[in-house]
């Protein structure tokens, strides 16, 4: 029965698509409120898809706008089950000998029998594993690449989860083996972005549910202009996407490097260019002033 729920469900889009080739009543919204009236009653409000109803007792799927949820869920929403989610299994997390058999075997199947564990294949953000979270003044990251997933291992795919408090601010870096797809799922994001020397900065105001692209390498930043928390998915296309933050990079450098790439007519004492970089906040820090001024938030 769950089996063949599942299976109406994942048909279920592709039937609506295809509906109006057979004269289904998906091709006039008109049809779908007279095909509700007559199957459920006047009260009803919504459009039933079945399957193999009767002998087979597959329920239908209903919906008020289609076969698929047009909305994550609110803070708090929980589903309608009373089974218990069973834990994640971390054990495998941060193992180099596992590590290295999986980058080692041959095949997927090898690789599928060196974890035993089905609860290895779950990754849990609220609880992830050592080192796979960055947590500074403004909010953290949480990652999941073969390092701390090491089911990852032949995907060429990698996660973040990104958590900015308000006025949060992931400072500007760099991912240089993948491109990012970055999608708000819940508040607000303001982004930036540039590809290389001579391309125009890109920028943009993420809401809910809305997605921008940073390309593999570019320069790029992400920012909660509000008070209110933002939550934000972070996808690779590499189980090992790196990063680079470039404030802190660049005054990691030698001093007279440093004074280099600034120009010659702006040099630092030796003390000053120390205690710059004691200044340079983590990776998720607090900014901009605006939003500090705004959000009544005093900066330490």
């Amino acid at each position: 029965m769950y089996t063949s729920n599942i299976l109406v469900a994942s048909l279920a889009p592709f039937l609506a698509l295809a509906a109006p080739r057979f004269g289904g009543p998906f091709d006039n919204p008109s049809k779908v409120a007279a095909t509700n009236n007559t199957a459920a009653g006047p009260s009803s409000t919504t459009t039933a898809i079945a399957l193999g109803t009767g002998a087979s007792g597959v329920a239908p799927i209903s919906t008020s706008s289609g076969p698929y949820p047009t909305s994550l869920p609110s803070s708090g929403t929980t589903t309608a089950s009373s089974d218990a989610v069973a834990p994640a299994d971390t054990s495998l997390a941060n193992d180099l000998s596992v590590i290295g058999q999986l980058i080692l075997a041959a095949k997927a199947p090898d690789r599928i029998k060196l974890i035993p564990n089905d609860a290895s294949f779950k990754f849990d953000f609220n609880n992830p594993p050592g080192q796979s979270t960055t947590t500074g003044k403004g909010g953290r990251t949480v990652r999941a690449d073969r390092q701390s997933f090491p089911p990852l291992i032949g995907t060429g795919t990698s996660m973040l989860l990104g958590f900015l408090g308000p006025c949060g601010f992931n400072t500007p870096h760099t991912h240089p083996r993948s491109t990012e797809l970055n999608l708000v799922v819940r508040g607000t994001l303001e982004t930036q972005f540039t590809c290389e020397n001579g391309a125009r900065t890109i920028h943009n105001t993420l809401g809910t549910n809305q997605m921008t692209a940073f390309p593999q390498g570019a320069l790029h930043t992400e920012f909660n202009p509000n008070c209110g928390d933002t939550i934000f998915v972070a996808g690779f296309a590499s189980e090992d996407p790196g990063v680079q933050q470039t404030a802190q990079t660049l005054f990691g450098f030698d001093q007279d490097v440093v004074e280099a790439a600034i120009g010659s007519d702006f040099t630092f004492e030796a003390k000053d260019l120390e205690k710059f970089r004691s200044l340079i906040p983590a990776n998720v820090a607090e900014g901009v002033e605006r939003c500090l001024a705004k959000c009544q938030i005093q900066r330490a």
